[in-house]
């Protein structure tokens, strides 16, 4: 089934052409209009293609696709586990595992967050593709939400670091914090040398995660922590910087498998506005094991 967006023509939005109605009412851009208005189903008036120029009358129904008829992403479907904490016709939520990525990419080719939900989509028979909203590091786990068409994925990165789209990770660091809140504020950028690493560096990017002390287990700390921007391996590097690397960090601080086999960071909360409903939707997810063991 395609999904769509229908809107009832008042006597007030009567004679506005096509296009407007789209990007003012629906809220669609010109990039997602100029897509759809090619597709023989892409926009109807009581069923009957029209173009955007097209001015419908009152009491008749626009209605515009929004899913795509076929895949784009190029993504290979390969099946694996998806732990589906929300779904529903432009959306998807899931607790991803540690050790997963979220992309192809080189040496990973279709074992991917991507490539599981390609699968999914197709064996449940959906017009979906995936449109990733943001994305996790392979060895951090946690809350990640992806759009299943290209409307609600620029909806939803548009919410991206502003007051509507909240995102709290969890993570165990090594030492102990002498302050119980806080903000980091130090600019990254790339490591010279380094393909990976990032670095404290005074001509980076402006970047700032505030942090919070959960608790203090011994010689560690559980710490929750908030992004206002989103550098890659943020959290990271900025532990590392003020001296408290998350356990287990094989880059940025000490690699111990004994302990734990990734870094210590768990995405525990996630909120959004939903890009049609405009609905404040909010999950969380426990510490997962490997992490909560930390504490003994």
């Amino acid at each position: 089934m395609s999904r769509r967006l229908e809107l009832a023509v008042t006597p007030e939005l009567a004679g506005i052409k096509v296009d407007t109605l789209l990007k003012r009412h629906l809220g669609l851009s010109g990039t997602v209009v100029r897509r759809i208005k090619w597709l023989e189903d892409g926009i109807l008036v009581d069923g009957n293609r029209v173009n955007t120029r097209f001015c419908p009358a009152a009491g008749q129904v626009l209605s515009v696709r929004l899913s795509d008829p076929q895949r784009n992403s190029g993504i290979v479907p390969a099946p694996g586990p998806l732990d589906i904490v929300y779904e529903d016709e432009d959306l998807i939520v899931l607790n991803k595992a540690a050790g997963v990525s979220v992309h192809p990419g080189p040496g990973h080719f279709d074992d991917t967050l991507g490539n599981f939900l390609v699968y999914y989509y197709e064996s449940s028979g959906q017009e979906a593709d995936f449109h990733p909203v943001h994305r996790l590091d392979r060895g951090t786990s946690g809350l990640l939400v992806a759009a299943k068409h290209p409307h609600a994925q620029e909806v939803l990165k548009k919410q991206l670091h502003t007051e509507h789209f909240r995102r709290v990770y969890l993570a165990v660091c090594e030492g102990i914090l002498e302050d119980w809140t806080g903000v980091i504020d130090a600019p990254l950028g790339p490591k010279p040398g380094s393909l990976m690493e990032q670095m404290v560096r005074p001509d980076g990017k402006p970047a700032r995660t505030r942090y919070g002390v959960l608790r203090r287990w011994g010689d560690r700390s559980l710490v929750e922590l908030e992004l206002e921007t989103g550098r890659t391996h943020q959290i990271r590097v900025h532990m590392a910087h003020i001296g408290h690397p998350l356990t287990g960090d094989f880059l940025y601080g000490t690699e111990d498998k004994a302990l734990i086999g990734r870094p210590a960071l768990h995405s525990g909360y996630l909120s959004f506005r939903h890009p049609i409903t405009k609905e404040k939707l909010q999950f969380s997810t426990p510490l997962p094991e490997d992490m909560a063991r930390l504490k003994l």
